[in-house]
């Protein structure tokens, strides 16, 4: 039932999210446009072709990029917190944000551009940018045949503040492009297109379904180590499999539309303290309730101050800010 509900909110979250703008479009009509693209579905169309372009060519790629970013988020981050056993992990942990930021600053500054295919040289360079970051860590923090969590963060943490630093110079290195760069790392979707949504669907459907399939290991892994081994889990390869998925998928997130903070340590723990710690609900509750968050996030930042757009990442350091310093505070306890 909670699974219904919330695919129906995200429904009714897209519809609203599509008929709010500088051009208001009555719900009822947005309904009409969306139902009338479905398969085998015919209405008599009696909306002008103006406000059908704003629904589905303007208004719906930027709806549903936030949506997909929301879920890859909130996925990821449930993802970290089960494989790190830590309720305060985040997608950023282990310097995926850094990287990507790097790779970003450093498109936004050669005096190149091209598009292939719909992936422009920023997001294209932030997705090397963020995998790159991730697989250091992991090269770093590998010992054997085994992959320590404690030595995993902390080299993220180490990576992180080194890319931090290139990246901040870079920054007032930058001259007239300070701007677009910043606003690019506090995250936007305001030039969303379907082409970005074709491109980062994929990866973001693929290591969500990964994740998900593998939701009851999770559970097992939240045992200790060994205890987990000695009921026949290959911890370390399941390891390698989770974090190469939630990887995947926040990568081919930021890349598009910057680092968005705070969506992967609040959206879990929302879902886990009103639906339970079972990673086998946790997760798809969270794929729904990331992107119907996001959805309503960006709904705020296009419109609380419009014409002016808010970059999003504001917004979700607005709400995840207390939250987390609400989690910090009762950290001993969180029940996982």
């Amino acid at each position: 039932m909670s699974l219904l509900g919330l695919s129906a909110a995200l429904i009714v979250s897209i519809a609203l999210a599509t008929s709010i703008g500088s051009v208001h479009i009555p719900l009822s009509t947005t309904f009409r446009i969306l139902i009338d693209k479905l398969p085998f579905v015919d209405i008599a169309q009696n909306w002008p072709s103006s406000i059908a372009t704003i629904v589905l060519d303007i208004r719906l790629p930027r709806v549903i990029l936030a949506g997909l970013v929301g879920a890859a988020l909130a996925t990821a981050g449930a993802t970290y917190q089960g494989l790190f056993r830590n309720p305060l992990a985040d997608p950023y942990l282990i310097g995926v944000a850094q990287g990507a930021s790097l790779g970003a600053v450093i498109g936004f500054l050669l005096p190149v551009s091209w598009n292939l295919a719909g992936f422009g040289l920023i997001p294209l360079l932030a997705f090397i940018g963020a995998l790159l970051a991730t697989v250091t860590v992991y090269l770093l923090a590998r010992t054997g045949k085994t992959l320590p969590v404690t030595t995993l963060i902390l080299a993220g943490v180490a990576l992180s503040s080194l890319l931090g630093s290139i990246v901040s110079y870079l920054i007032i290195s930058s001259g007239d492009k300070m701007h677009s760069i910043i606003f690019w790392l506090m995250g936007s979707f305001s030039l969303s297109q379907w082409s970005e949504v074709r491109m980062v669907l994929p990866y973001i459907a693929v290591g969500t379904a990964v994740i998900i399939i593998f939701a009851r290991l999770l559970n097992v892994m939240q045992l200790d180590e060994e205890q987990a081994q000695q009921l026949g889990v290959n911890v370390e390869k399941y390891k390698l499999i989770l974090l190469a998925a939630a990887t995947l998928i926040t990568a081919a997130s930021v890349s598009f539309v910057g680092t968005i903070g705070f969506v992967g340590i609040i959206i879990p723990h929302a879902v886990r303290m009103i639906w339970g710690a079972d990673h086998r609900f946790l997760l798809p509750l969270s794929v729904l309730t990331g992107a119907i968050f996001m959805i309503l996030t960006d709904l705020v930042a296009r419109t609380v101050l419009a014409p002016t757009e808010i970059p999003i990442g504001v917004i979700t350091a607005i709400c995840g800010a207390p939250f987390f310093l609400y989690l910090l505070k009762r950290r001993k306890k969180v029940i996982f």
